[in-house]
Formats: structure tokens, sequence, C-alpha cells
């Protein structure tokens, strides 16, 4: 029987890692910030794809040595010294590592003969240290960084080119994980089957198998 689904797209971070979102709470309460107030200093409105300096990095435009500059004079504009890398450095630390009950899967589902993607909202100058974290050669047919594109999640024209990479996957063929509700809606407005993801990998992988066995 033809299969139903024939392409798996993946979030890196908070999928295959942990959420580094998490730790902005511990963050804001030693700087005195309001709930929410330095993630939005940081990252901006992160569910939608906007000029935000963090955006524009993400999507290759300015370096990282330019946003650092940018984003801590807006965080001294609203009353908070911070440098962004040192924030960066704590949360990669608060990621608990790879999940390897995933990285297993998917290395079992590509060699099934699954077309894999990992579709990353990311920074050119962090390329060399999230590649490092995974195999990547061996669970990804295709890696689609936002740095290198220049789109980023949610804008749906990055899950259409990867879709069109994979050999022009039809959506409603596929499967996009991630652990951003806006991300996966952008996918699920496609016609790409969406799933959001939580901190229990396991729990991750009975949802796939779920709806790959439908």
């Amino acid at each position: 029987m033809a299969r139903t689904i024939e392409a798996l797209l993946f979030d890196f971070g908070g999928v295959f890692t942990g959420s580094p979102f998490h730790a902005f709470t511990d963050v804001g309460k030693e700087l005195g910030a309001q709930p929410g107030q330095i993630e939005e200093i940081m990252f901006g409105p992160y569910h939608e794809d906007t000029d935000h300096t963090w955006h524009r990095l993400e999507r290759g435009e300015i370096t990282l040595v330019a946003a650092r500059e940018e984003i801590m004079a807006e965080g001294a504009r609203q009353g908070f010294v911070f440098d962004p890398l040192e924030i960066l450095t704590r949360l990669a630390g608060g990621r608990g590592g790879v999940r390897t009950p995933l990285i297993d899967r998917v290395r079992d589902l590509r060699r099934e003969g699954y077309r894999t993607a990992l579709v990353t909202n990311n920074v050119a100058e962090f390329r060399s240290g999230w590649h490092s974290m995974l195999p990547v050669d061996e669970l990804f047919d295709l890696v689609i960084d936002s740095s290198e594109v220049g789109i980023r999640k949610p804008d749906p024209a990055i899950y259409r080119l990867t879709l069109e990479r994979l050999g022009n996957v039809p959506p409603e063929r596929s499967v996009f994980l991630d652990d951003y509700e806006s991300n996966v809606k952008a996918a699920i407005d496609l016609g790409i089957h969406g799933l959001l993801v939580d901190d229990e990998p396991l729990a991750t992988i009975a949802a796939l198998d779920r709806l790959l066995a439908a």
C-alpha cells in the first residue's frame, strides 16, 4: 500500500533538545523585568516574522555582532543592562542535552524510506555549534536553515521551499513537528499535518507513530 505520509519535517531547538525559552523566566526575575519583557527585547514577537533585530539575524540579513549591539541598545532604552550573548550561552546550557530516543526514531524512519528535513530558525554564527549536537547527515535528507535561505518560520514560504526541495511532496503527505504553536499553525494552514512538541520525547514519538499508522 502507498504511504499516506512521505515526508517528515522537524524543528531543532525544543524538539531534539529542550526549549531554550523556558529559562527566560529566571533571567527576567534576576533583571527585575516584567514577565516576558526580556524575551520580547531579545526575540521580538516570535509568533510572527517581522523586522525585529533577531528576526533579521535569523534571516541572515545582519551579523550577530550587529544584532548584539542593537539588542543591548534596546535593553538600555527600557532600563536593562545585559549582554544577549551571555543570556544565549545560559539558555544553551539549560537545554538538558539532546533527546536520544527521538534521534533514534528519526534515524529508523529515514531508513524506512521517509524523506526527512530539519527546518530551523537559526543564526549563521551558531551553525557549527548546533550541527555538532546531532548526527545531521544520518537523520536528514535536507536541512533548511533560515539564515541560509533568508526565510524564517512562520513564513509559509519556508515550508513550501522545504517540500519543493524534498521532491515536490504534497503538503497533505507531510508532517511538521515544532515546539512553537504559531510555527505549527502556519504549517497546518498550508495543509501539512502538524504536531506540537512538548517536553516528553516519548510522547512525541508515540503521537508521530500514530499519525504515520493512520
